[in-house]
């Protein structure tokens, strides 16, 4: 029966397609459309547009509704969402070289100083408030005497080969400081003996009471004895450990890539030490760009080549395209003078230091600089006396005229003359854009009194100068607009007192200031620990540097540091004693950011 019937093919063969019953169909439809469309649409829109008003107010606030339910689900999202710093990711940073050695009894330079800061420890560091805080130490006592200083290391500690951190280290360390076969540039040292009194204590015994001495430990890195003790003292600085360091800082040296030896262009590559005893950064890598010059890094961060530089000045600083780059501009402690050279034949006449004194706007100097520094009246830095604190004379033209006028420097035309001798000064800085701005500042006010001025800008980065013995060590100069490295504590011994003037050629006193006052006052406040008796001893110093005008304090110094906005560097309150103190808080730097939800 079933063969009989007709297959499903079979039935399908048989359908057929009228053409003319579809198109008839099809225009029923359109007919039947166009209908409804005149009938519901085309009449009734006279209808809709009598209430349109109401439509457009009932969408208005449909509209409204909607916006605002929104912004409340993205406010309220909000509230438990929070930006935090990335994990892992690479930070390149634009460094002022050279790098010859990255064996930090060396390190000179801005990239050598970085390099050693993220790769070495120290017993004691400054924190992100600016105080003194304890690092590879854990505690310091002091005995009776004020000369026996006992330090315990912090537990745990490891060099970056793994190898445990010991009290031997530590005193290898100052053994090489001391022995002048190893020329390192860290000096002073040479009568504190140190003595590891077992694996995780040291101690110091100084010659006398030396109240600064917590902070001087904080200026030396600790190497490591296994590494070093075999290593010939003389050879130490060309030895592959210059090459290849190992610390026991949060970053370790993983590779040091040549771009271009004819510039001295490099990449220190460090990555995360993951044994850090501080804990381990959010960063996985650092990068360390080095450049010769500061128009080489304004280059590099306007490339994308690096995120950041602390090495810019604040006329280079100003010029950044604000849109791309943050600056944050944070004073460190150190002074920018005009030292006098109180021996030179016009200015060892204290008559003339005293007019010239008179005779200098501070207002306008400061003014000068693109970014706002703040004022230094005295030989350290405001804050770090206190009390009845002496007060620098105020600018006035005219009482620095008749100060010369006195003195019988009267004016001859537009120039000073006294016994048909003009009155002369050679002023010397070296190569940046800030000093630059401020010695043309100085030079307009000095010439106004009638002073001949000549000006000499040198660059000590090139060796054809040979600034440092030439000019600094021979004090060749009338007057050296200079930088001077202050730090936390108000002891300015190195910088004034006579045992530092020339001829002693490593002593850092360029004014050859010499004051039985000041020398006896700067003596006594170093050799006391009492806070109160130290800082009337700094009273006093300061009175009598004020009366015998050294030097004129120009403005505290500033660290520009310029960052890309994607990058997250140290936080902008943070206090900074000195440029590399930036890495206080480098656990938390970050090359972005990125948005999490709080926990409750």
């Amino acid at each position: 029966m079933d063969e009989d019937k007709p297959s499903r093919w079979q039935r399908l063969q048989k359908l057929s397609f009228n053409k003319k019953l579809l198109s008839k169909r099809m225009r029923r439809a359109e007919g039947v459309t166009m209908r409804h469309a005149r009938r519901f649409i085309v009449r009734r829109w006279s209808n809709a547009r009598e209430v349109q008003r109401h439509i457009i107010i009932w969408v208005t606030a449909v509209g409204l509704i909607i916006i605002a339910t929104g912004l409340q689900l993205m406010w309220n999202q909000q509230n438990y969402r929070t930006t935090t710093a990335a994990l892992n990711g690479t930070y390149a940073e634009a460094v002022l070289g050279p790098v010859d050695t990255l064996n930090p009894l060396y390190a000179a330079s801005s990239a050598e100083l970085s390099a050693s800061q993220l790769i070495f420890s120290k017993l004691f560091t400054y924190d992100t408030s600016g105080h003194l805080a304890d690092d590879l130490a854990s505690s310091m006592s002091v005995d009776g005497t004020g000369k026996v200083y006992t330090i315990k290391l912090r537990a745990g500690v490891r060099w970056q080969d793994g190898v445990a951190l010991s009290a031997k280290d530590v005193a290898f360390t100052f053994g090489l400081i001391k022995n002048p076969s190893v020329r390192s540039t860290i000096t002073g040292w040479n009568d504190i003996t140190v003595t590891a009194l077992d694996d995780s204590t040291v101690q110091f015994t100084v010659p006398a009471v030396y109240a600064a001495f917590p902070q001087a430990l904080a200026g030396v890195p600790i190497l490591p004895e296994h590494i070093l003790s075999k290593v010939t003292p003389n050879t130490l600085r060309e030895n592959d450990f210059s090459q290849a360091p190992i610390g026991t800082g949060p970053f370790s040296l993983q590779l040091i890539q040549d771009i271009d030896l004819t510039t001295g262009r490099k990449i220190i590559h460090l990555a995360r030490n993951t044994d850090y005893y501080g804990g381990s950064a959010k960063l996985d890598r650092f990068q360390l760009h080095v450049y010769g010059t500061r128009d080489e890094i304004i280059k590099a961060l306007s490339n994308g080549e690096v995120s950041a530089s602390p090495d810019l000045s604040a006329t280079n600083a100003s010029l950044m395209n604000q849109s791309r780059y943050d600056v944050r501009t944070s004073p460190i402690d150190s002074g920018v003078y005009a030292l006098f050279n109180t021996t030179s034949d016009f200015l060892k006449d204290k008559s003339i230091r005293q007019a010239l004194q008179r005779g200098t706007n501070m207002k306008a100097i400061r003014a000068k600089l693109p970014i706002t520094a703040p004022g230094l009246d005295l030989p350290f830095i405001d804050g770090e006396v206190a009390g009845d604190v002496p007060k620098v004379a105020p600018y006035d033209a005219a009482t620095a005229a008749s100060i010369l006028d006195a003195d019988g420097w009267k004016l001859d035309g537009t120039t000073r003359k006294k016994n048909g001798i003009e009155l002369k000064l050679n002023v010397v800085t070296t190569k940046d854009a800030d000093y630059e701005r401020v010695l043309e500042e100085l030079v307009t006010e000095w010439r106004k009194l009638g002073i001949v001025v000549s000006t000499l800008v040198v660059d000590p980065t090139d060796p054809s100068q040979h600034v440092t013995q030439d000019i600094l060590q021979k004090r060749n100069y009338d007057v050296l607009l200079y930088q001077l490295t202050i730090g936390a504590d108000p002891d300015v011994y190195a910088y004034w007192h006579s045992s530092q003037a020339y001829p002693n050629r490593s002593g850092f006193n360029f004014s050859n200031y010499a004051n039985a006052i000041s020398d006896d006052a700067l003596s006594s406040a170093r050799s006391r620990l009492e806070p109160s008796l130290r800082n009337a001893k700094y009273l006093a110093f300061a009175r009598q540097w004020i009366a015998d005008v050294p030097a004129i304090g120009l403005y505290q110094s500033t660290e520009q540091y310029v960052s890309s906005k994607v990058v997250l560097p140290y936080a902008s309150s943070n206090v900074l004693v000195n440029p590399a103190d930036r890495y206080a808080d480098i656990l938390y730097w970050s090359d972005s950011s990125r948005d999490v939800y709080k926990t409750p």
